[in-house]
């Protein structure tokens, strides 16, 4: 039996760059705090707790900070988050992948100019949320071909429409068209990250020729969450698990192919970790 592991499974460079700075600054001796878990895994955030690192939640913890240092994590945040760190003289770390600071700047100059931003991605999603912080109008949020079909916008206004880095490449373009036909005046800013392309269209081709395909990623992560309905379509034996703990099979003899991806925030670690057991188990 061969198992085949996608060479973009585990940490991209946005992630690894984010949980690196958190490791730095815990060197410092400084009480190090980041505004929401630094990557959608549990097993990391446990790791960086026990080692004294704290996650705030929301502005309002924020706002209640007197010290030490603040990591804006690779997802980025609405532009208020920054004034509330400079207002309480906090020193911080942004960790913003580039790729989300592209974003930031488009929404910013667009909205300014009067147009309607439309943001093609989850709602609620802590990127998604971050990336509305920098419109100066209320941006839209587009996530299902039903959504986008109901929406409504005035005739005369402009549309600027970009994407949350990780979403899905071929969702994307159906969604876009959808706005395109209703005839408006729109411009579109593909801002979904290279990576995740690839990723995606890495993991499509494994599964589709894979008996069986894992997943490893964070239960929260929009990302691996993708990279599962991408392979569930082309392998119908396509298991989504966190860690080996979750990973139960019990493989046929006539299984030749074991296919494994992995989500942007999902350790080499983890990854290593299942590969070895299908290999020695199967």
């Amino acid at each position: 039996m061969e198992v085949k592991l996608a060479k973009t499974a585990g940490f991209c460079f946005g992630v690894k760059r984010a949980v690196d700075k958190v490791y730095e600054q815990i060197e410092t001796g400084k009480k190090i705090y980041t505004y929401g878990p630094i990557i959608h895994n549990e097993e990391v955030v446990k790791d960086l707790a026990s080692k004294g690192v704290l996650v705030i939640e929301n502005e309002e913890e924020l706002r209640n900070l007197t010290e030490g240092t603040v990591i804006i994590r690779s997802h980025g945040v609405a532009k208020d988050v920054y004034r509330i760190i400079e207002e309480n003289g906090l020193e911080y770390e942004d960790a913003t992948c580039p790729f989300v600071k592209r974003i930031h700047s488009i929404v910013e100059k667009e909205s300014a100019e009067g147009k309607q931003i439309i943001i093609i991605g989850n709602e609620g999603h802590p990127e998604v949320e971050g990336i509305r912080g920098w419109a100066s109008t209320p941006a839209i949020v587009v996530e299902s071909h039903e959504q986008a079909e109901k929406i409504t916008i005035e005739k005369d206004r402009k549309v600027c429409i970009v994407s949350q880095t990780t979403f899905n490449y071929r969702k994307f373009q159906e969604l876009v068209e959808i706005f395109t036909k209703k005839g408006y005046d729109i411009s579109v800013a593909n801002t979904i990250c290279n990576a995740t392309e690839v990723r995606q269209k890495e993991a499509r081709e494994i599964a589709d020729e894979a008996d069986v395909m894992i997943v490893i990623g964070g239960a929260h992560s929009s990302n691996s969450r993708k990279l599962y309905e991408i392979c569930a379509k082309e392998c119908e034996n396509t298991h989504f698990i966190q860690t080996l703990d979750d990973l139960h099979l019990d493989l046929p003899k006539s299984v030749e192919l074991v296919g494994i991806t992995a989500g942007a925030s999902t350790p080499n670690k983890i990854i290593e970790e299942v590969q070895n057991y299908v290999r020695i188990n199967f």
